[in-house]
Formats: structure tokens, C-alpha cells, sequence
């Protein structure tokens, strides 16, 4: 469902991403991990068509990227930054979002009703966005970026700004996403998410893929310690490259 060779993105003397290789099955959970600054966000713009890379090539769901048209109805995308209008209420963002997606009234109702009341937002639907919260924000991200219920969802810190019993929520909706058949690409610094959802984990650092694997082999391959979690072998994976650039902080949060 994701294929790039070779994708890389250069910005001037700046080398984002490079040369990155990737193959992801259909229902995968891939997490994708790297301390800021890794190229994490970069690398899911060229994939979901919102960057054109400066050399090789990917495809989504079997369609290039450089074909937005073709990509788009196959993909949900949740940045960092979840794309909301203040001035609507939770409900009139998720109307007007259907509505870009083509959705059918009575299929679009049904659905919004459905997933609100999944992340706990039914009694604020009918309020203005800009009374919300970071982590109300979030979820109707979310939301919207899985109403048209596509083949691959890109999610960039899907928990931020979440209190733990709503980032429980969104953890178990994706779950249901990808046990429905969604391949999910998952990208978070809080890697006890990465562990409890991801079949298949890829370290990103400098812009470089470094490793891959199910979070189990990572911490294998990372220490003897079968009892590690996957945040030391993380911090393991990427010392020494860490080391070389001068970094000291991979800037990770460990919170469940």
C-alpha cells in the first residue's frame, strides 16, 4: 500500500530525506519513529502528495504521488496541526469535510454521529471549535481524516494534546481502523502508543532510515536486555548518530 525508492527531499543545502526505501503491506500499523527534526514530517508530506520529492519516486495504494487526484480519495491525513475552522461547530467542520469527499448526506450523518460519540464528542458537536480544547481539536482531526474510511491513514502525533483517558479513546479507535484492514502510518514520540499498535516499526534520524522491524526485534537487535522497552532501544538505535550531530535530546515522550 506504500512504496517509495530512493524518495528523497532536499531543501536548498538541506537534505530532509534521504533516499529513503519502504515497503508496507495492506493493514500494516507502521510507526515511524526519529527525535525532532528526523525528516518524520516531511517524508509523510511527500506521501500523502502535499511535497514533490527532488529525486525518486513513491506510490500510495498503487498510484504515484505526484498524482494527487489519483491518491487522495485512497488516504486520511492528520497533521500535527489538525486543519480546522474556528467559526464552525464540531459537527459543521465534519459536514463540510464530507461534503469535500463527495459523501452521501444520509452516509456522511451516519458516520459523524457514529465517531463522535466513539471519541467522547457528542455533547460538544454542536459548539464552536474555537471553544475546544487542543485535545477536542485533535479528535475531530481524526475524525475527519477517516470519514470517507480510505485504504491508508497518515496520522502525525495523533495523541497530542490529549489527557490519558482521551488519548486511551483515540488509541483504540485506530486500533479498530487497522483491524478493519487500514493501513495505518503512524508517526508519535510517545513510543508506548508505537508498541501497543505497531506490527512494524522503521527508525528515522538525519533524514536516513536506519532501521526497521517489529518493535520486539528492535529491542533485539538494540540489547541483550529482553526486558528493555522499545524507548531504550530507540535511544540505543540512534546514539550514535545523535552523538556525531551534536544532539543530546532526542526530545521523546515516554508517558503511556
Amino acid at each position: 500500500m506504500i512504496y517509495t525508492e530512493g524518495l528523497t527531499k532536499r531543501y536548498g543545502d538541506i537534505l530532509a530525506v534521504d533516499h529513503i526505501d519502504l515497503r508496507i503491506d495492506a493493514g500494516t500499523v507502521y510507526g515511524f519513529l526519529g527525535p525532532n527534526g528526523a525528516g518524520k514530517t516531511t517524508t509523510m508530506q511527500l506521501l500523502t502528495t502535499l511535497e514533490t520529492p527532488t529525486e525518486g519516486h513513491a506510490t500510495v495504494a498503487g498510484h504515484p504521488t505526484t498524482d494527487r487526484e489519483a491518491v487522495k480519495p485512497h488516504i486520511g491525513y492528520l497533521p500535527d496541526t489538525p486543519p480546522v475552522y474556528d467559526a464552525f461547530t464540531g459537527y459543521e467542520q465534519l459536514e463540510y469535510v464530507a461534503t469535500l469527499r463527495g459523501l452521501d448526506d444520509e452516509v456522511a450523518s451516519g458516520r459523524i454521529d457514529r465517531l463522535l460519540a466513539r471519541v467522547g464528542l457528542s455533547e460538544a458537536a454542536n459548539r464552536r471549535i474555537d471553544t475546544y480544547s487542543q485535545g477536542m481539536r485533535q479528535k475531530v482531526g481524526l475524525i475527519q481524516s477517516v470519514l470517507h474510511e480510505p485504504g491508508v491513514l497518515f496520522l502525525d502525533e495523533p495523541t497530542n494534546g490529549l489527557d490519558p483517558r482521551a488519548a486511551r479513546e483515540v488509541v483504540d479507535l485506530i486500533n479498530e481502523l487497522s483491524e478493519t484492514g487500514t493501513t495505518i502510518f503512524l508517526s508519535t514520540h510517545i513510543l508506548p502508543v508505537v508498541e501497543e499498535l505497531a506490527n512494524t516499526v522503521g527508525v528515522l534520524h538525519d533524514g536516513t532510515l536506519l532501521t526497521e522491524g517489529t518493535p520486539a526485534e528492535l529491542v533485539q537487535r538494540a540489547t541483550s536486555d529482553e526486558d528493555q522497552s522499545l524507548e531504550q532501544a530507540f535511544l540505543e538505535i540512534t546514539a550514535d548518530d545523535a552523538h556525531l550531530s551534536g544532539e543530546t535530546d532526542p526530545s521523546l515522550d515516554t508517558r503511556p
